[in-house]
């Protein structure tokens, strides 16, 4: 495919083209079109987090961090994100780093541990 495809449409077209391939599991074509949609709309955190996803999912690890990242900056509140990040810094093997952020996320979708 060509990259013509990937930026061809309206953006809410280039959205539905992306998540029909995140759908079907096109991690990587989904990822080339939801980069020059991102690059468009950089405030907009749904696009953001679906590339971090589509990174995640096609082992583009650094790249769904960086990803993940912009997105808690817009809004650190984002469960997901949140959530996403914790479990792509442990699969990078940093769980160190990884375990804030998935207390957060726990926190944040009213998981909290129980004393005994």
């Amino acid at each position: 495919m060509n990259s013509d495809y990937f930026d061809f449409g309206t953006a809410a077209e280039r959205w539905a083209r992306a998540q029909q391939f995140f759908d079907a599991q096109e991690y990587v074509t989904a990822a080339a079109i939801l980069e020059g949609l991102v690059a468009e709309v950089p405030e907009q955190v749904g696009p953001r987090l679906l590339l971090a996803r589509a990174y995640y999912h096609s082992a583009r690890l650094r790249k769904a961090e960086t990803e993940l990242l912009a997105v808690l900056e817009r809004d650190p509140v984002e469960q997901y994100a949140r959530l996403m990040l914790g479990r792509t810094l442990e699969r990078q093997g940093r769980a160190g780093d990884a375990a804030p952020h998935l207390r957060m996320a726990a926190a944040l979708a009213g998981e909290f541990p129980t004393t005994v």
